[in-house]
């Protein structure tokens, strides 16, 4: 059995939802301890519960000390399997989050999978579950991994209650790997502006400021709108809004930025911010974005190969992630800058194969 400290570098949730997925794909037992030791509130709250408790069902798992506020944690992984199964995180907890744990888990899972979760779609200290359909899954797809994801219902704080559908078959041998390096030019800005429960102006405005910010640089711009009421099924219970940009390149590659609405802040703050975020990636002229590049160290650590991306920032996320690759699994990454600048990231993966199932 192994131990993994959650103190170390980040010292938050990210821990766990990396050393769980790869117990569970390669069978190791983990013992986890000082869960999130360096946030205001240690231990597990309820969204990663939730993470913990699907990636154990998925991978018919042992667990002890899964309870509110633990701080150390036993999973003991048996076989992946596939099936339905259906969680409820019981507050606007991130449903991004959770899948994070739970896709490469999917990815190795024999037969069919499909995974109903309950929670918060668009959350303030998360990816949005925009990004993941727009940003992560294109390059998931370039792995050789093509899951589905279905927004049947958004939820924003604090009501929650947002639904997200996501499904996949095993993938065929082993990920691919992936080279992300070149950025090309910005052949357009695309993204989605969306508000639930909200005037309609509220979205009208998020999109010009977007457009008359971004078309001072000659970009062609294409926004998404969507604005729901009941009694459309997608309206969440809490009112809320946001905006999601990013970059197409010439390369193929997208750089994201997003920003969320919160109560007091207008329209036109909330497009600025994602427009100022988004502007500042470009100049850097890197394809991969701070956020997508520490949810790429897991894939890239799986996928067999040598993998390479360039991210416009090495957050402190990518590097707790990479810390964790090396102890878990004994890859080896190489990494061409720094924390808190622009980095290049160099990964020869393990080429962990999918086990086929049984005829």
């Amino acid at each position: 059995m192994k131990t993994v400290y959650g103190d170390i570098l980040e010292g938050g949730g990210q821990i766990l939802r990396f050393t769980l997925p790869i117990a569970a794909i390669t069978g190791t037992p983990i013992r986890i301890v000082r869960i999130r030791a360096k946030r205001p509130n240690p231990g597990l709250a309820r969204q990663h519960m939730i993470s913990v408790e699907s990636v154990a069902r998925l991978s018919s798992a042992k667990l002890e000390g899964l309870r509110l506020g633990s701080q150390e944690l036993t999973f003991i992984p048996g076989s992946i399997r596939g099936g339905r199964y259906d969680f409820d995180i019981g507050t606007a907890g991130s449903i991004t989050l959770v899948l994070q744990a739970l896709l490469p888990v999917m990815a190795f899972t024999r037969d069919y999978v499909e995974v109903t979760i309950t929670g918060g779609t668009n959350n303030p200290m998360a990816p949005p579950i925009d990004y993941l359909e727009r940003i992560l899954l294109p390059v998931l797809r370039m792995m050789g991994f093509d899951p589905r994801i279905e927004l049947l219902r958004r939820g924003f704080y604090p009501v929650g209650g947002g639904i997200v559908k996501a499904s996949s078959t095993s993938i065929e041998g082993m990920l691919k790997p992936i080279r992300i390096v070149e950025f090309g030019y910005v052949k357009r800005i695309a993204g989605i502006a969306y508000s639930s429960r909200l005037p309609s102006h509220i979205v009208d405005r998020m999109v010009s400021t977007v457009e008359k910010l971004l078309s001072r640089r000659g970009y062609d711009i294409v926004l998404e709108k969507e604005i729901l009421q009941p009694p459309n099924p997608r309206c969440a219970a809490s009112p809320g809004c946001g905006v999601l940009l990013y970059a197409e390149l010439s390369s193929g590659a997208r750089i994201a930025s997003d920003s969320l609405g919160v109560r007091g802040k207008p329209a036109e703050k909330v497009a600025e911010e994602a427009v100022k975020d988004l502007e500042s990636q470009i100049e850097v002229a890197y394809p991969v974005d701070r956020h997508l590049a520490d949810q790429l160290i897991i894939w890239m650590a799986l996928a067999g190969g040598e993998s390479s991306i360039a991210t416009t920032e090495l957050t402190l996320h990518t590097v707790t992630c990479i810390e964790l690759a090396k102890r878990l699994l004994d890859v080896e990454f190489e990494v061409d800058g720094g924390e808190g600048k622009p980095s290049r990231i160099t990964c020869r993966g393990i080429g962990l194969k999918a086990e086929k199932s049984p005829p």
